[in-house]
């Protein structure tokens, strides 16, 4: 999975969002080193909505364009999780103790 993917499925962990919360999550949770162009940002929520990863759970009109509150699917949690575990492991063979050292 692609870090902006990760970053993506991560904001919307904790309830539904619509698109500029979500960029403005995915850049908290960067620690700013994700900066999602909009363009970027709705092909990613477009293609992550065809893989039933997340999904669109209300439209409301604000000021006068639809605006698209998305939340994340069983699917997209487990594929989230996957992810969180395959990078811990992969981060635990470079930290473990005494790597390194001479």
């Amino acid at each position: 999975m692609r870090e902006p993917t990760y970053f993506i499925l991560a904001a919307l962990q904790d309830g539904p969002g619509h698109g500029y919360a979500i960029m403005s999550r995915v850049a908290e949770l960067s620690d700013q080193r994700i900066s999602l162009a909009t363009g970027t940002l709705y092909q990613a929520l477009d293609r992550l909505t065809r893989e039933a990863m997340i999904e669109v759970v209300r439209e409301e009109i604000v000021n006068g364009r639809a605006r698209r509150h998305y939340a994340l699917t069983p699917s997209g949690r487990s594929a989230l999780r996957a992810e969180a575990v395959r990078m811990s492991e992969a981060a635990r063979v470079v930290l473990r103790p005494g790597l390194g050292t001479a």
